[in-house]
């Protein structure tokens, strides 16, 4: 990694390590605003992990063809054909006085092989929100510091985690690879067709690739940052886009809208959990944290142990991911470098 290169990712994630103690450090998360419109803005990570006896509320015998942990979206065909698999349960909204502004949830439970999970999605500062601070008043500007507390306390790490989630050419060059590059050399790694792809949605990108994507990128946050953190980030696409999700409120077109509809967005929250349980896992097995020196074996390694889970879930083969291989290689290079910014610039 260049000198130079190092230098242009400090100057872009420098906003994020600025003090918030006066009116024009509060105008300077206006020019974070890139970084939410992509994360999200929940204010309060909402993951909860369910208790083993709690799977005994759900179906005794759930069908498989769905998946074991992390799900297919592409294999249910209505949301009646989800809810036969996961619990969705709706918190009314209820104030807990005149003025406020009440509380509204929807609580999304999942069990598979004796162990549950719980993904909460709330009501809370949107991405909207957030762009309309970034081009806004001073005003609209400090409403985001009140009302999102969390994103300005954990702005470093969200500076982060972004930087290697999205495509950044300008400091990797070209083919510089991102969370769903990964994803798809995962889906090109699958050498069992003949099992994995049972449906024509299968192929698609709301089918294998959508599930890798979700699960990799929350995995790998969570292992180099916090669950916290991963929680944060992977509730803020749904609460913007589908607020309807936390009601349940949904129109006839919404809910035959399987590419983007409550179908899609409920299994998303599931498999971000399994991911953020998954990325626990793999950050013991493997001593990953955020000061971890980035290697592409050590990313061939992690790499493969998803790869291995998704092939427990889906019943399904893989080629395996190699050192040698130029996207672990770039990928490995990319991790090292926006992890290290850490030990260079903050400490």
């Amino acid at each position: 990694m260049h000198k130079k290169t190092l230098r242009d990712i400090y100057h872009y994630m420098y906003f994020f390590r600025l003090p918030f103690y006066t009116c024009i450090a509060v105008c300077r998360i206006g020019l974070t605003g890139l970084l939410f419109i992509c994360l999200g803005s929940g204010c309060t990570p909402g993951h909860k992990e369910q208790p083993t006896d709690a799977c005994a509320s759900l179906a005794a015998t759930q069908p498989q063809f769905a998946g074991r942990g992390a799900l297919l979206g592409t294999r249910f065909q209505s949301l009646e054909a989800l809810k036969q698999v996961v619990q969705i349960e709706y918190v009314t909204c209820t104030k807990a006085s005149a003025d406020s502004t009440g509380y509204c949830a929807v609580y999304v439970r999942h069990c598979s092989n004796g162990i549950g999970i719980t993904g909460v999605l709330e009501q809370g500062t949107t991405q909207g929100d957030i762009l309309k601070a970034r081009h806004g008043s001073l005003w609209d500007r400090l409403l985001i510091v009140l009302n999102c507390p969390y994103a300005v306390m954990h702005r470093n790490d969200l500076g982060r985690a972004n930087a290697i989630s999205r495509w950044r050419p300008q400091w990797f060059g070209e083919g510089d690879r991102a969370f769903y590059d990964i994803a798809k050399r995962m889906v090109a790694h699958i050498n069992t067709p003949e099992l994995a792809f049972l449906y024509p949605r299968d192929s698609t990108e709301k089918g294998y690739l959508n599930t890798f994507n979700h699960v990799t990128s929350q995995a790998l946050i969570t292992s180099c940052f916090s669950e916290e953190l991963a929680d944060f980030i992977g509730d803020a696409h749904e609460r913007d886009l589908h607020p309807e999700l936390i009601t349940g409120i949904f129109t006839e077109k919404q809910l035959n809208d399987l590419e983007d509809g409550p179908v899609d967005n409920y299994v998303d929250i599931v498999n971000n959990e399994w991911g953020k349980a998954l990325g626990n896992q793999l950050a013991r097995q493997f001593g990953v944290h955020r000061d971890t020196k980035w290697t592409p074996a050590l990313a061939a390694d992690y790499l493969n142990a998803l790869q291995g889970y998704f092939g427990w879930a889906f019943q399904i083969g893989f080629q395996p991911f190699r050192p040698e291989e130029e996207a672990v290689q770039r990928f490995s290079e990319k991790m090292d470098a926006i992890l290290r910014i850490r030990a260079q610039f903050y400490d």
